[in-house]
């Protein structure tokens, strides 16, 4: 019974975390890329920092505090960087993104009423924790208080 001797591209068996972004022949990058130790080291280390990058967005999220959208899109931007699946999905959020700015452009009124609207929203619910005590009693509640 013969057995399959066909390999795959060295592009496909050594690339676990996606095909490499483009970039320019004989560049630092380049010469970083072609060895294979510090290559994938360098990928992995650029993954690792774009994950940090999101992952501290994604805590932002769950905390008080603003500015939880800019740590995950720098974290996709370090990520674009090296992989390219991830530079597709930033050219599609810059496309939204420059859709949702020409909308906020054409529509100032609405547009500054639904944001005004949701920071009146997001105040209301800080006072509303604050006021009430929700986070103590929460605590309490699943035992975690004092």
């Amino acid at each position: 019974m013969p057995t399959n001797t066909t390999s795959r591209p060295k592009s496909d068996a050594t690339s676990a975390l996606g095909r490499p972004a483009p970039v320019p022949r004989g560049s630092w990058r380049d010469r970083t890329r072609r060895k294979p130790g510090i290559g994938t080291a360098y990928r992995v280390g650029v993954f690792l920092v774009g994950l940090a990058f999101i992952a501290l967005g994604v805590a932002l999220a769950v905390l008080p505090g603003p500015l939880t959208i800019p740590p995950v899109l720098i974290g996709l931007y370090v990520w674009s960087t090296e992989f390219s699946w991830a530079r597709r999905f930033l050219d599609s959020f810059k496309a939204k993104g420059k859709d949702a700015w020409r909308h906020a452009k054409l529509h100032p009124v609405s547009s500054s009423i639904i944001t005004i609207g949701g920071l009146v929203l997001a105040g209301a619910a800080i006072w509303a924790v604050s006021h009430w005590h929700l986070v103590e009693r929460a605590k309490q509640a699943v035992g975690l208080g004092g």
